[in-house]
């Protein structure tokens, strides 16, 4: 029986990074003084808000929902281990391989793209057929993905930007209370804060959460690829062990399995 490939798991990393990047700076804060003096509610409706209505302009209000349950692939995402899904492949190609593809039909297979195609090899599908719907499954897949990689990017360019509006905005009212000197180096400081948010929002979680997208998309790919390549090699009646060589060179130099002489 084929074992599930498939599985949810916590990217630590992302974790690990987000709160440990808040920490240092919420800690280097801290340590100077009085942290209240780094809160100020206008200052971050300008930069917060700002930067998530002026993200919303760009796309649809659907796509910009959506994008955040895009972003929780970042922290808790469904990815495949490569090993796994190539033990599957060469068992699945065995079974063909010996009992025709029919046999395949029941068989429990844990990751359900590859289910998919093989259910289309098992209704007989001619291999063309077959490799484009895939394939068009992939693009469709990597085109969802990028709407929530582009919001992000995007709050990671409009976050300084509104955070620059805001301290100009600061230093208008300051300049237009000139007539007291002891009230303009806490409204300079007031003013300031707007262009560390969104340097903070920008820097700290808006630009690494659309690298850690992108670099998630881009594994489901390359697992994907496998796959189409998979059955591909059924449908092709491959020798299970050609096969095998074959998918592991989707693997690191260092984890593809050592050739027998």
């Amino acid at each position: 029986m084929i074992g599930e490939s498939e599985f949810t798991q916590v990217d630590i990393a992302t974790l690990v990074g987000l709160l440990g990047g808040f920490g240092i700076i919420i800690g280097a804060i801290a340590s100077g003084g009085d942290v209240m003096l780094f809160v100020n509610v206008p200052s971050i409706l300008i930069v917060v808000g700002g930067t998530f209505m002026v993200t919303l302009m760009q796309v649809s209000l659907g796509d910009f929902l959506g994008s955040f349950s895009i972003g929780m692939k970042a922290f808790f995402y469904k990815t495949d281990d490569p090993k796994k899904l190539i033990e599957e492949a060469v068992e699945l190609a065995d079974i063909a391989r010996k009992n025709g593809l029919l046999a395949l039909e029941g068989q429990e297979i844990g990751n359900t793209f590859l289910q998919q195609g093989i259910s289309l090899c098992v209704d007989g599908h001619d291999p063309a057929l077959v490799n484009k719907l895939l394939t068009k499954d992939i693009d469709l897949t990597i085109q969802r993905h990028e709407v929530g990689q582009t919001m992000f990017k995007n709050m990671a360019t409009m976050a300084p930007a509104m955070g620059m509006i805001g301290t100009l905005v600061g230093l208008v009212q300051m300049l237009a209370n000139m007539s007291d000197p002891a009230s303009i180096g806490p409204a300079m400081a007031v003013a300031l804060l707007t262009t560390l948010y969104g340097a903070v929002i920008a820097n700290a979680f808006a630009q690494p959460m659309s690298e850690k997208l992108a670099r998630a998309s881009s594994m489901e790919k390359t697992n994907k690829s496998l796959i189409i390549e998979t059955i591909s090699g059924i449908q092709e009646g491959m020798n299970p062990r050609v096969l095998e060589q074959l998918l592991s060179t989707y693997l690191p130099t260092g984890k593809r399995p050592t050739q027998e002489a």
